[in-house]
């Protein structure tokens, strides 16, 4: 476990753990579903992964693709390595969607739809609705 994946919340905040790879529900919800993939090695720039994650990184993504769907039914995914604030390697993992989506009663936006997506805007969700919808994705993970 790396500072990143603890700033994101783990290991309360898991939705699937790969060998090389882990993948959280974003406490922010810019978007209905947000993730962090975050990779589970101690490096700090992408060509620094092993072939190894590497490679299990397409797996973990198709995954990731065939989860959101099944749950939420977004439209496109946009997959951000920003790494500026946390160093360590991974990515925003934000599904987008053209129109609004209800989960448990409370409308969530794309504010930025369909233009790159604005972190700084956010659902606000409070622990209790994290936790459903991280239940709601595991609901729909693909059992390996």
């Amino acid at each position: 476990m790396n500072p990143t994946m603890r700033k994101f919340g783990y290991p309360g905040s898991l939705v699937a753990d790969y060998e090389y790879w882990a993948v959280l529900l974003r406490p922010q919800q810019v978007t209905l579903g947000a993730l962090v993939l975050a990779c589970k090695e101690n490096v700090t720039s992408f060509g620094a992964v092993s072939p190894a994650a590497g490679a299990e990184l397409v797996q973990v993504a198709a995954d990731i693709e065939q989860t959101l769907a099944a749950a939420f039914a977004h439209e496109k995914i946009n997959y951000l390595m920003l790494m500026m604030v946390d160093a360590d390697v991974h990515y925003h993992v934000l599904p987008r969607y053209g129109s609004m989506r209800a989960f448990e009663g409370q409308a969530f936006t794309d504010a930025a739809w369909p233009g790159p997506p604005r972190l700084d805007q956010v659902n606000p969700t409070d622990d209790a609705r994290n936790a459903r919808i991280r239940e709601q994705l595991l609901k729909h993970w693909p059992r390996r």
